[in-house]
């Protein structure tokens, strides 16, 4: 691995463990344009990557709080589901069609960013009111409730999407947190983490026997995002997440421009 691609391994692992979001956006140009992968196979290793960097970061905000285990089971059984079926949908999509799919997910997920998410009003007895609809939010007996109905509906869509193009879906994930759960911003980025760690396991197995998979520039790569993953978790309480945001998503304009340019027009 050269300089850059160590470089993006961190910023990978960094973003990730700040946001709860965003590893893969930079984990996939970079083993596609730095590290020469084929894109099938880049897709297929940057939902490896993730999924054990997700994993590593979301036992710590586990341990610390930041995780809501009733949220995260549901969301992430669904878009287990969903990732079984994308996975296998995106075996058979051209290459071309997803680096396209990506790209245009990238804009999607700067546009998101740049997006003020409304928060979740609190009202009596344990209920949220959320875009007036209301969830109830305490309990276990809450996951039957309409939220959670929503919650597994967002699930299986975004993983499908997890698995057709490569990402784990936290852009999509933290705001459905917010605005279905009610759940505050830092629980959402660690229950976002769980979510992503799950569906991009399922991504990842989904293509295995698919694809050739590089295990030695697989492992190379997770190692450094790990390590980002830990400096992006001891730096989340001391940087701007709104400054930080509106960087990030400017940044992915710039690539998600650069991959439309050099693969797909």
């Amino acid at each position: 691995m050269d300089i850059f691609s160590i470089l993006a391994g961190l910023a990978t692992g960094m973003v990730l463990g700040l946001l709860g979001s965003g590893g893969s956006i930079i984990a996939l140009p970079a083993l596609i344009y730095l590290l020469h992968v084929e894109h099938k196979s880049a897709i297929a290793m940057s939902l490896g990557v993730v999924a054990v960097t997700a994993s590593i970061a979301a036992v710590g905000n586990w341990r610390r709080g930041l995780v809501d285990t009733r949220v995260a089971l549901v969301f992430g059984l669904f878009g287990m589901i969903g990732t079984s079926a994308g996975s296998s949908l995106g075996l058979l999509t051209p290459a071309v069609i997803q680096l396209g799919l990506f790209a245009l997910v990238m804009y999607a997920a700067a546009w998101r960013m740049l997006k003020p998410v409304k928060l979740a009003m609190p009202m009596a007895n344990g209920v949220l009111s959320v875009g007036g609809r209301t969830a109830a939010l305490s309990g276990w007996q809450g996951i039957f409730s309409p939220g959670m109905g929503h919650i597994a509906l967002h699930g299986i869509g975004i993983g499908i999407l997890t698995s057709l193009v490569g990402v784990g879906g936290g852009f999509l994930i933290v705001p459905a947190l917010v605005l279905l759960s009610g759940i505050p911003m830092k629980q959402a980025v660690g229950t976002s983490l769980a979510i992503v760690a799950a569906n991009s396991s399922a991504g990842f197995v989904g293509y295995m026997g698919g694809v050739p998979i590089d295990w030695s520039v697989m492992g190379a790569f997770t190692a450094v995002t790990v390590l980002g993953s830990f400096a992006g978790t001891r730096l989340a309480g001391h940087i701007s997440q709104a400054a930080l945001k509106r960087a990030f998503a400017w940044f992915l304009v710039c690539v998600a421009t650069y991959i439309l340019l050099k693969s797909v027009l």
